[in-house]
């Protein structure tokens, strides 16, 4: 889609090109009968320019080329009107940018209150200096020290924030896959997760944008990022949000797994019941080790499924541990509804980078 966007853009732009050229007599009068002023011709000339200049930013994916396209296009048909007979085909090409430039703008306004809450959320933390010793992992089960020490945590700095980016395929029950980018933030002073997600929807874009700070969770899924066909916000989705930030911090930020509003039960030599309290919501999981002592399952009986607001047992099997900056972690997971008639697999998640402690909106 992009592909024939930068094409129709660029295209339409360099023929904008010969209005100038007619008003400049550098070609005959059988291509554009009219007469066309010589500044008005300046003026094509100038309208094509930014054409182009769209056209550059959509090939490099910059997201201001809507507000490069959208003055383009407006002057672009107010130029086709004058030479209507000729041009009007002219109109078709910038319909189709006017509707992608809107949806373009769209995108942008949404993903911007994303990254505004994650700038306010980057300007407020304080981080306090500190290193993860054998102390702090004292008072947790034995297994769980064996896959802190695993994953290299003793002698590291002590995480208050975790960027995570992710790449991989969703479904809903009953439906295809389509593929999917993320970008989130989670902080664990004062527990928060932003995550935005970008996916395509039979090759249009559906984007995502999932909030849980201390004030409530929401959720809010947009076609062509204009039509919102998910828009949860009330209570009962915080503790859905809330087991959903202790996955994150189990398999992706595991120093922050000796937080003391972490409690702990040990099942067996292998699994340990770890339950979460924050913000007066409280959650539970099962977390289930190997004999290396990677965690290879997170397993919460109080997550919703949104799609029917029902609490159905959700798990985050993973595999895959390798060094991902500086730490032996899991690069692929997957999101499993466990449904009365059987499990359900509706997300694959591959990692893609984890950065710690990030002081910056990037």
């Amino acid at each position: 889609m992009k592909v024939a966007l930068f094409l129709i853009v660029l295209i339409h732009g360099l023929i904008h090109f010969i209005g100038f050229a007619r008003a400049f007599a550098l070609v005959n009068n059988s291509i554009i009968t009219r007469e066309v002023s010589k500044p008005v011709g300046l003026l094509w000339v100038v309208t094509g320019l930014l054409f182009i200049v769209s056209a550059i930013m959509i090939y490099f994916k910059k997201d201001g080329w809507a507000f490069v396209a959208l003055p383009a296009v407006i002057v672009s048909q107010l130029l086709i009107l004058t030479v209507w007979s000729d041009a009007k085909y002219g109109a078709i090409a910038n319909g189709i940018i006017l509707l992608a430039a809107i949806i373009g703008v769209g995108a942008q306004q949404f993903e911007k209150r994303y990254k505004t809450d994650v700038k306010r959320a980057l300007d407020s933390e304080i981080f306090q200096n500190g290193i993860i010793t054998e102390k702090d992992l004292e008072p947790l089960p034995p297994i769980v020290q064996k896959y802190l020490n695993y994953v290299g945590l003793l002698g590291t700095p002590k995480v208050h924030n975790v960027k995570i980016e992710f790449e991989g395929e969703m479904r809903d029950k009953g439906k295809d896959w389509f593929p999917f980018k993320s970008e989130q933030y989670n902080f664990f002073d004062a527990p928060s997760r932003l995550f935005f997600m970008k996916a395509k929807l039979k090759s249009l874009p559906v984007n995502g944008y999932h909030r849980y700070v201390a004030e409530g969770a929401c959720m809010q899924i947009k076609f062509l990022s204009l039509f919102s066909v998910v828009d949860i916000d009330g209570p009962e989705l915080y503790p859905t949000e809330t087991v959903t930030f202790f996955n994150d911090l189990c398999l992706f930020a595991p120093a922050a797994l000796i937080d003391k509003r972490i409690t702990w039960e040990i099942l067996d030599d292998r699994s340990v019941k770890a339950v979460f309290t924050t913000n007066k919501t409280r959650i539970s999981a099962v977390l289930y080790f190997n004999g290396e002592g990677q965690l290879v399952r997170f397993k919460s009986w109080d997550r919703m499924a949104v799609s029917e607001m029902k609490t159905y047992p959700f798990s985050t099997p993973v595999s895959n541990y390798k060094n991902i900056n500086n730490y032996t972690l899991p690069a692929y997971g997957e999101g499993v509804w466990h449904y009365p008639d059987g499990e359900f697999v509706y997300g694959k998640f591959n990692v893609k980078s984890i950065e710690y402690n990030v002081v910056g909106l990037k």
